[in-house]
Formats: structure tokens, C-alpha cells, sequence
């Protein structure tokens, strides 16, 4: 007779197959229309529609990848997608990281209410910010122009990464503070050198950012209204669409081509992702 402990794996063993099968079956069908678009840039604009459900092209067409890079502008909406990305994303990560120090090692007057706006603004709907921030780009001069892009990116957000960048450095061991300054470190040269130790939250506002950024489509929409040639890859999208037709499989082409950037930014930093939400120290 088989032992008490055997029927009971024989049970578990049947639960986490039925579990796994159910999985990979709920798994396929969220991930599918997100396949079903990779594979249409490679299809006709007849065959997309006619293959049904087929992942595989009837017949590969690689003519959509040239039709969205260079008819549609989107070689022009890379670069400005990835300058807008890249730009805002160095530009937040310097100042959260520079805030979240001071938060987290100095005691000044009025730090109490500074980190209690801050936690605020998480709660600020973002809409309600477009105005008063469109009123400073455009008294700047910046209307228009891939700096008043970036600058309106860069001011959009930042509370969240604050509060990781605080405690990360309120973690840091004071001792270590103190030997710095035994040898002479001032504020500067003790950023310095606890900065890079926040690789995990480093990662964390590179991602979150990153992402965030490279897929807006309200900003780059509102600040670049009067020159098209400053589109993001989001905005650029409009492109696609005619006055009676839309060009499927071209717009399934541009979609490949947004997305693998981000795809790639993702895997270079997933491996510190996950500490750097918990606020780990150690690596």
C-alpha cells in the first residue's frame, strides 16, 4: 500500500499540473494580441487579415520596417523619442537622487514639511499640472523645441523616487559617513560615494522612467504641436493613418520598433529591479 505521504505528493503533483496548465492557458491568451501585432509587421496588407488567427506569415514582407522607418518619419521619431527618454530619465535620476540624500542624512529646518509635500504630490493628478507647466515652458521660449520637451518631462514626476533614494540612504551605516569625513569628504564627495552603492534604486527610477517617458503621448503632443519633426514615436503613430485608409501592417512595423528599446532597457536592469523596489542595501 502506498504510504500516507505518497498520495498526498500524488495529489500535489496533479494540482500544480492542473494550476501550470491553467496558467500557460491564461498566460497565451493575454500575450496574444501582443504576438498577433509582432507578427503582422511581417505579413501583406492582404495577408494580415486573411491568415485569421496564424501567427505565421503567408508571405514575409519586410518592406512594412522601411515604410514605417522612413515614409512614416519614424527614423526621426526614434532619435527624438530616445533624446526626450534618455535625457529626462539622467536629469531625474540626479535630482531624486540629490533630494533623497539631503532627506535622508542632513536635519535642517523645515525638512519635515519638504518630505510631507513631496509624499503629497503623489496624489496630484498629473492633468492638473499640464497648464501652469505649458505657461512656464513658453515664457521660457522653449515652446516647440526638444529642451522645452525635456524640461516639461523632467518636472512631471520624481515624488516616488525620492521616497526609494531616502530609504536607501537612511539605511547606509553612519560609519561609514564618519570615516569619509575623518578623511576630509565633504557633501559632494560623500554623495559621490554612496551613490553608486544605490544600484538597485538606480535601476528602479532607470525603468520606471525610461518607460514611462519613451511611451508619453501627452507631452510631446502638447509641446510640439507646431513642428511635427519634434514627434515622439507615441504622437508619431498618427502618421499611419490616412484619410480614408490606415496603413496596418506599417503601423504594426512602428510598433516593433517602440518597443524593443524599452524591451532592452528592462532586461539591463531587471537583475537590480526588485531590490530596488524593497529598498535593499546588500546586493
Amino acid at each position: 500500500m502506498k504510504s500516507l505521504s505518497q498520495r498526498s505528493g500524488g495529489r500535489f503533483l496533479r494540482y500544480n499540473l492542473i494550476t501550470i496548465t491553467l496558467l500557460l492557458l491564461v498566460g497565451f491568451f493575454w500575450v496574444y494580441p501582443f504576438l498577433w501585432a509582432i507578427a503582422g509587421a511581417f505579413k501583406t496588407q492582404s495577408g494580415l487579415f486573411a491568415s485569421g488567427v496564424s501567427l505565421l506569415p503567408n508571405q514575409w514582407d519586410f518592406s512594412n520596417f522601411q515604410r514605417a522607418w522612413v515614409t512614416a518619419g519614424f527614423g526621426q521619431y526614434f532619435f527624438n523619442t530616445l533624446l526626450y527618454s534618455t535625457a529626462s530619465t539622467v536629469i531625474e535620476l540626479f535630482k531624486s537622487a540629490l533630494c533623497g540624500y539631503v532627506l535622508a542624512r542632513y536635519r535642517f529646518p523645515g525638512r519635515n514639511l519638504l518630505y510631507v509635500l513631496i509624499v503629497a504630490t503623489l496624489f496630484v493628478p498629473l492633468a492638473s499640472i499640464v497648464l501652469p507647466q505649458f505657461l512656464v515652458v513658453e515664457s521660457l521660449g522653449l515652446l516647440n523645441t526638444q529642451a522645452g520637451v525635456i524640461l516639461a518631462f523632467s518636472g512631471a514626476t520624481g515624488a516616488l523616487y525620492v521616497l526609494l533614494f531616502v530609504n536607501f540612504f537612511k539605511a547606509i551605516p553612519e560609519e561609514l559617513f564618519d570615516a569619509a569625513k575623518v578623511d576630509g569628504a565633504g557633501f559632494v564627495r560623500l554623495f559621490r560615494l554612496v551613490f553608486p552603492l544605490a544600484r538597485p534604486v538606480i535601476a528602479t527610477v532607470v525603468i520606471f522612467n525610461f518607460i514611462a517617458t519613451w511611451n508619453d503621448f501627452n507631452i510631446p503632443l502638447i509641446y510640439t504641436l507646431s513642428a511635427p519633426d519634434l514627434r515622439n514615436l507615441a504622437v508619431g503613430m498618427f502618421a499611419f493613418q490616412g484619410e480614408n485608409s490606415f496603413d496596418w501592417t506599417g503601423f504594426a512595423a512602428g510598433t516593433v520598433i517602440s518597443f524593443v528599446p524599452v524591451l532592452l532597457v528592462f532586461l539591463a536592469f531587471q537583475g537590480y529591479f526588485v531590490r530596488g523596489l524593497s529598498g535593499a542595501v546588500k546586493e
